[in-house]
């Protein structure tokens, strides 16, 4: 079992960053791919980002490609999204999920653990 807890989620202004924190817990994950999705109210959880166990491959959902950054650090059993350039569309809550997958994957059905979230308010 693999428990993962995000943070640094919060309330910011359009245009500023913020740098969420997902700390795995349990089995190892060095071994596992992470990824990064979000959901806002209404609307279906999506993809925003994913590596692989190494950190070597990235992905990146096409509305945050430039704006935000995955890395982790196995050492910590850590991943983190740098998220700059916010604008209120991206307001959601984030969630960061692990899968025995090697590969970075942006299909959530290959995830099997995931996090509770942590919420992201950008306001105009």
């Amino acid at each position: 079992q693999v428990q993962l807890v995000e943070s640094g989620g919060g309330l910011v202004q359009a245009g500023g960053s913020l740098r969420l924190s997902c700390a795995a817990s349990g089995r190892a994950v060095s071994g596992d791919a992470m990824g990064w999705f979000r959901q806002a109210p209404g609307k279906e959880r999506e993809f925003v980002a994913a590596i692989s166990w190494s950190g070597a491959g990235t992905f990146y959902a096409d509305f945050v490609k430039g704006r935000f950054t995955i890395s982790r650090d196995n050492a910590k059993s850590t991943v983190y999204l740098q998220m700059n350039s916010l604008t209120p569309e991206d307001t959601a809550a984030y969630y960061c999920a692990a899968t025995p997958d090697t590969i970075a994957t942006i299909d959530p059905v290959r995830y099997d653990f995931w996090g509770q979230g942590t919420q992201v308010t950008v306001s105009s």
